[in-house]
């Protein structure tokens, strides 16, 4: 399974970003992708998953937006948009691949992680 995440890059604030994350390797349906993200100097903060198959979404309760998940399943691609991006919006943001098919909220709960995309917002 491999994770390929993209997007990322310098924006102004106020401005929005669409990352992608592209799924493959996985021959069953039953899973989730999440999307956490890791400021300098801080941990790993969950801030949303969608089911694959249902196409369910759940977001954290500790990283503010407006944060969207969505999935297109033809091109297996879990994308997040980041509307009016802010300067702490800054930080590496990883894709992950769930252990079942349960979107849990923790780290633990993801089996399969990308590389991350490096988001960047100026003011």
């Amino acid at each position: 399974v491999q994770l390929q995440a993209s997007g990322g890059g310098v924006e102004q604030a106020g401005k929005s970003l669409r990352l992608s994350c592209v799924v493959s390797g996985r021959s069953s349906s039953s899973y989730a992708v999440g999307w956490f993200r890791q400021a300098p100097g801080k941990g790993r903060d969950f801030i949303a998953a969608i089911t694959w198959k249902a196409g369910g979404t759940y977001y954290g309760n500790s990283v503010k937006g407006p944060f969207t998940i969505s999935r297109d399943s033809a091109k297996n691609t879990v994308y997040l948009q980041i509307d009016s991006l802010k300067p702490e919006d800054t930080a590496v943001y990883y894709c992950a691949q769930s252990r079942g098919g349960v979107a849990g909220a923790d780290e633990s709960d993801y089996e399969y992680w990308g590389q991350g995309t490096q988001v960047t917002v100026s003011s």
